[in-house]
């Protein structure tokens, strides 16, 4: 049987350069949140996060949100962006243990109304 012919020498690769796209700022995939709330006489903090900050608030003041937060009114504290989900779940790790950080903001909202 004859051998299989070979393919044809690869040509010379001549290496065009691209254009390099122009870097693009990309969306955050997600966001960490702190919503403060007083309720009973009592301010408390919640810490989350997602990748819409607008449509969880409204879910916790909803009822349909974390049962942590269930039956009370949330105001948006503050939020940090991130590029990714694990970044994301990191930083609100530490901020759940940051109390001084989560008083900081609480005194905030008390010294506002």
């Amino acid at each position: 049987m004859p051998a299989k012919p070979r393919a044809a020498a690869s040509k010379s690769r001549a290496t065009k350069s691209k254009p390099r796209a122009a870097k693009v700022k990309s969306k955050p995939a997600a966001f960490v949140y702190v919503l403060g709330s007083f309720h009973k006489g009592r301010y408390t903090s919640y810490v989350g996060w997602t990748n819409d900050v607008t449509q969880r608030l409204e879910k916790h003041n909803a009822g349909t949100g974390a049962r942590s937060t269930r039956g009370r009114v949330w105001l948006l504290l503050h939020t940090e962006p991130f590029k990714t989900r694990n970044e994301a779940m990191s930083r609100e790790w530490h901020l759940k243990r940051d109390r001084a950080f989560r008083k900081k903001l609480m005194d905030k909202v008390r010294a506002g109304q």
